[in-house]
């Protein structure tokens, strides 16, 4: 595992940032599996968490009017880090012409971080995507694999508050799934008000 400090990469004209590898979850499909980086970009296994002054100097180094997008989205779970996530957030909000801010997220910070977190997550990000993974909870905790025994639950719980707020919300399944399960995530994302989006899966 070559570990770097990637912590922002280029995607196209969107502009990815790599602020943790901590994750709660340990998903059959996810790339850090067999890829030590995604898009051709370097390495995103990190040599430590950078703190919150690594952070905006890398944003410092970037021209910030040429993204259609900031994404929140690297090798873990953006929200395991919450308070560098939303510092960071909202330093990038105080610059000038930075375009719309984009979190995509297991949907298990409640759980992390022990407390309700969409509100002030809602309030500074533009669109919130949750990975869904599986229209049912018992494909859900196959393929997902949470170290929290209530995490389907909990994860259309903090969708469904993120939804009270100003930000857009998503949740997203990929379309390598069964259609039973892609019909079950279309329901039950109807039953909370949330659009759901059905990716291409990367591998």
């Amino acid at each position: 595992m070559e570990k770097m400090m990637t912590i922002s990469y280029e995607v196209g004209d969107k502009l990815y940032m790599n602020i943790t590898n901590k994750c709660p979850c340990n998903c059959t499909f996810c790339i850090r599996n067999n890829a030590n980086g995604v898009y051709g970009s370097d390495s995103l296994w990190l040599e430590h968490d950078p703190d919150i002054d690594e952070i905006k100097a890398e944003i410092d180094k970037r021209e910030l009017s040429k993204y259609s997008e900031i994404v929140f989205c690297g090798y873990g779970e953006p929200t395991c880090r919450l308070n560098a996530l939303l510092e960071s957030a909202q330093y990038l909000k105080s610059k000038e012409k930075c375009p719309p801010l984009r979190l995509n997220t297991n949907g298990l910070s409640d759980l992390l971080n022990e407390r309700s977190t969409a509100q002030e997550i809602g309030e500074i990000f533009d669109i919130v995507s949750v990975s869904l993974n599986a229209g049912t909870k018992e494909e859900y905790m196959r393929v997902t694999r949470p170290k929290f025994s209530n995490a389907f639950e909990a994860m259309q719980k903090f969708a469904s508050e993120c939804n009270k707020t100003s930000a857009e919300v998503m949740m997203s399944v990929v379309d390598v799934i069964p259609e039973a399960e892609i019909e079950a995530a279309k329901k039950l994302c109807e039953a909370i008000n949330v659009n759901l989006r059905i990716r291409k899966y990367e591998s």
